[in-house]
C-alpha cells in the first residue's frame, strides 16, 4: 500500500474478526471506516450509520465516507449474522435474513465500492466467508449457503473487473478464539479441537493478518482465491 495509506471500509467492525481487521488497518496508518448500526467501534475508525440490507443506506454511507476519507480503495465485507436451526424446522424468514445480510449485503457494498475502484483502476475486495461454506455444518444450511455464495461472487468479480486492477478474494476462517468459544463447555471445546489438525483455535488477529496481506501490494496477482484460516480443519473442501 502507499505510504500515505488507503481508504479502507470494513463492514461489521464492532466486534470479533471485523474489529481485529479494522484495528490492524488503523495501526498500519490507513484511513478506516465501518458501516454499522452501533457506534462501539475501535479508536481511529469512522463509524457511519447504515444497514447492508438497504441499498439506499449503503449508497448514503459510501457517500459520507468518500466525503470524509476519500474513495474506498479496500473493501472488507465482513458483516454477518447467524440464525441456526435444523433445515426441517428452519423458517423462510430465518433463511432469507441470513442470506440478505451475509451474501446480498456483501454484494451491495461490493457493487457500490466498485464504482470508485473502476475509476481509480485499483481496488481490493475481501469477503469474509467461513469454513462452514465449503465444509458444511449441521443446522447451518442458511449460513453455509450464504458463505459458499461469496466464493461465486468473488470469482465473478474477478472475471469482470480483473483487468482494471481490482482483485476479489475470500478468506474462510475456522474456529476463532472469542468470548463465544470461551463460553463453550470444556467437553464441547475438546470435541471441536479434536477435529482441528492445529489443535487450537485461531485468534481474530491471525485472520486480520491474512486480510491485510490480500489488501497489500504483494497480493496484486491473487484474485478469485479462497484462503482458509482454519488450522487445517477444512482442507480439501
Amino acid at each position: 500500500m502507499t505510504p500515505e495509506g488507503r481508504t479502507v471500509l470494513v463492514t461489521g467492525a464492532t466486534r470479533g474478526i471485523g474489529r481485529a481487521i479494522a484495528e490492524r488497518f488503523v495501526a498500519a496508518g490507513h484511513r478506516v471506516a465501518t458501516i454499522s448500526r452501533s457506534t462501539q467501534v475501535p479508536d481511529g475508525v469512522l463509524a457511519v450509520t447504515g444497514d447492508v440490507t438497504d441499498s439506499a443506506a449503503v449508497d448514503a454511507a459510501f457517500t459520507q465516507i468518500e466525503q470524509e476519507l476519500g474513495p474506498v480503495e479496500v473493501l472488507v465485507a465482513n458483516a454477518g449474522i447467524t440464525r441456526d436451526g435444523l433445515m426441517m424446522r428452519m423458517s423462510d424468514e430465518d433463511f432469507e435474513q441470513v442470506l440478505d445480510v451475509n451474501l446480498t449485503g456483501a454484494f451491495r457494498v461490493a457493487r457500490r465500492a466498485s464504482k470508485g475502484m473502476i475509476r481509480a483502476r485499483f481496488g481490493r475486495i475481501v469477503f469474509i466467508s467461513s469454513v462452514i461454506g465449503l465444509y458444511g455444518g449441521a443446522g447451518q444450511v442458511n449460513y453455509g449457503a450464504s458463505k459458499a455464495g461469496l466464493v461465486g461472487v468473488a470469482r465473478a468479480i474477478t472475471r469482470e473487473l480483473g483487468g482494471r486492477g481490482i482483485t476479489a478474494n475470500v478468506v474462510a476462517p475456522g474456529f476463532i478464539q472469542t468470548a463465544m468459544t470461551d463460553a463453550l463447555p470444556p467437553e464441547q471445546q475438546k470435541t471441536y479441537l479434536a477435529a482441528i489438525p492445529a489443535a487450537r483455535f485461531a485468534s481474530a488477529d491471525e485472520v486480520a493478518g491474512v486480510v491485510q496481506f490480500l489488501a497489500g501490494p504483494d497480493a496484486g496477482y491473487i484474485s478469485g482465491a479462497v484462503i482458509p484460516v482454519d488450522g487445517g480443519l477444512g482442507m480439501g473442501h
